[in-house]
């Protein structure tokens, strides 16, 4: 399979699995962790999610890029890359949420609104996708590019804070399957088109 098929392949899969967690899953799963409201649990993850906040990561990589840029061009390019792919991966996601105006998990709760209604600004109507999720997601794939050998707790540590999303109830599933998937295919893209030669060349892990 080449990787043109592979894209199609992966990207009808995540479409299809969008789909079938909005028909079947979405409210099931927002009504059952909503009643972790209060507990331990929901403390834990409350304090997870924020390292799904993109500021830390634009932050970090701009700071290295501006420090770096004269003495150590790859430890800034670098930098670059994690501040680009977040940054660009989340303007992405937040035109999307512009454009699909989909109702939180919060606005069932209290109306019983489960739906999309284009070209809503206000933040209870930006549901989809989530950007906590593509963050830490085009996060974990330039730090696995630079750090292969952390790589499985990368993904396993941008799970969990993706999840933590669904577990606080402020996106539904289907959000964060295709928050996730956004943050991964602009890491990508913009590690082969623009980067690749700054991470030495280093081969992204499989996905």
């Amino acid at each position: 399979m080449n990787k043109l098929h592979l894209w199609t392949a992966s990207s009808l899969a995540v479409v299809l699995v969008s789909i079938l967690s909005y028909s079947f899953t979405d409210i099931q799963a927002a009504l059952w962790f909503h009643e972790l409201k209060g507990t331990a649990w929901y403390e834990l993850f409350s304090i997870i999610t924020l390292f799904g906040e993109s500021h830390w990561y634009l932050a970090a990589g701009l700071l290295l890029f501006v420090f770096y840029r004269k003495n150590r061009p790859i430890t800034a390019g670098r930098g670059l890359f994690l501040f680009t792919s977040v940054a660009v991966s989340g303007i992405v996601v937040d035109i999307i949420k512009f454009i699909a105006g989909r109702t939180r998990p919060s606005l069932y709760f209290s109306e019983k609104l489960y739906l999309f209604d284009f070209f809503r600004m206000e933040t209870e109507w930006t549901s989809f996708p989530s950007g906590h999720s593509a963050t830490v997601f085009s996060a974990a794939i330039v730090l696995a590019t630079v750090y292969p050998r952390w790589r499985s707790v990368l993904y396993f540590s941008a799970g969990i804070i993706a999840c933590s999303r669904i577990v606080l109830a402020r996106h539904y599933v289907s959000d964060v399957i295709v928050g996730s998937f956004l943050g991964i295919v602009f890491a990508i893209l913009l590690y082969h088109f623009y980067f690749k030669a700054v991470v030495n060349a280093i081969e992204l892990p499989e996905i």
